[in-house]
């Protein structure tokens, strides 16, 4: 994904969200439930919304990556203060300070794949979107007669020749779907698969990806972050079974603001 956001150095990218081009008033007032059309318009709508308003900030981001090589399980552990900040072009930047407590520069462990994770921050669901229509298939879940206030359930996946579309964010084949909330038409939660990914350069293999994602308030204003990121990447063919795994949890959410003063010489 070439637009905003890189995950890890695989080229794919996904990105953060969703759209105000029809009223969540208009919408909850109908009797029916809202149409695939109007529920992308909105999530199209919230992602302008987020790009063009989100202050820059940071939070708190709890990491576990792992690799598991047959009956061998590695594991790193990091604390990080992850920022995300505007450049002056506009694009979204993300950056992770991790520390030890007596506050120097930790030392990862190096496990030799990808067991970490980037972009989703400065990216996030841009795949379920009007735009990406000529890109992505979507369908819209039927709404179950058991549970009709659930969530609405949009399904996508990559339509054929993505190469050869520049405006695609997903260059990759790939399937997933979005949980929409009825209420506040934000994503809730979405899932990935990438069949065939590019995990290192000599791998290839499944890719899946979840986010949550929960309301955050930034400058006085109310913006749908991720909670709670995983992700698992099994290599095919692999001569000994090997899987990467990545968990995050983020919390403590703050703007981020520099702040001065001026302190009189005597």
């Amino acid at each position: 994904m070439e637009r905003r956001c890189r995950i890890g150095q695989h080229g794919f990218g996904i990105i953060l969200l969703l759209s105000l081009a029809a009223s969540p008033h208009f919408i909850l007032g109908q009797k029916t439930p809202p149409t695939l059309d109007t529920i992308l318009q909105q999530l199209e709508g919230n992602l302008e919304h987020y790009d063009k308003q989100v202050p820059d900030f940071f939070c708190s981001e709890h990491a576990v990556s792992s690799l598991a090589y047959g009956k061998q399980r590695q594991y790193s552990v990091t604390d990080s203060i992850f920022r995300v900040t505007r450049t002056a072009s506009g694009l979204l930047t993300e950056l992770h300070e991790t520390k030890t407590p007596d506050g120097a520069a930790t030392t990862q462990v190096n496990m030799g794949g990808p067991v970490t994770l980037s972009g989703v921050f400065s990216g996030g669901l841009d795949a379920v979107s009007l735009k990406q229509k000529s890109c992505m298939s979507y369908t819209l879940q039927p709404i179950s007669s058991e549970h009709p206030g659930g969530p609405y359930i949009v399904q996508f996946a990559t339509k054929p020749n993505l190469e050869a579309r520049s405006g695609c964010v997903i260059r990759e084949q790939g399937s997933g779907r979005v949980w929409v909330d009825p209420i506040t038409m934000q994503v809730t939660r979405m899932e990935l698969t990438a069949p065939h990914h590019k995990i290192t350069p000599t791998e290839v293999g499944a890719w899946e990806l979840s986010i949550d994602y929960a309301p955050v308030l930034l400058d006085g204003q109310k913006f749908w972050m991720p909670s709670i990121i995983t992700s698992t990447m099994t290599p095919d063919n692999a001569y000994t079974p090997t899987v990467y795994s990545f968990l995050a949890r983020y919390s403590n959410y703050h703007k981020l603001e520099v702040t001065s003063h001026i302190v009189p010489i005597h």
